[in-house]
């Protein structure tokens, strides 16, 4: 697996694992940007939403941000895999943490998966995608 630098605006890249190729589209955060995030959900299978395990004051912002794409019908039959990232700081929130302040356990309707990660030592990434 090939890691870019995190998105402002988007990176696309086609990603082999495991004999499996699939189009990843990684979508910047920034408020600018999210309008533009419904561009691409048509045939979305699934969904990787990063949280920056350190950011606590944005916590909330993200809650409502994944759940408002949750509600969107072309998601609706999406997996989901959330990766609490940042892992590698000091101050990171565990993954459990992470969970509860994006209301992971509210979600009743489909399953859910959260791994705890460190893109830049590449740890924990493998696991969300087996």
């Amino acid at each position: 697996m090939h890691l870019t630098p995190a998105a402002i605006g988007f990176n696309v890249e086609t990603v082999s694992y495991k004999n499996i190729k699939f189009q990843v589209w990684d979508l910047g955060g920034q408020t600018s940007i999210r309008p533009y995030w419904r561009c691409y959900y048509p045939n979305t299978q699934a969904i990787i939403y990063v949280v920056d395990s350190t950011d606590t004051e944005r916590i909330g912002i993200s809650k409502e941000e994944f759940h408002a794409i949750l509600e969107e019908e072309e998601l609706r039959d999406a997996l989901i895999l959330v990766y609490a990232n940042k892992q590698d700081l000091p101050g990171a929130l565990s993954d459990a943490e992470i969970a509860e302040g994006m209301g992971l356990h509210d979600i009743k309707s489909r399953d859910w998966a959260i791994f705890k990660t460190s893109a830049v030592r590449g740890e924990g990434l493998f696991e969300g995608l087996d």
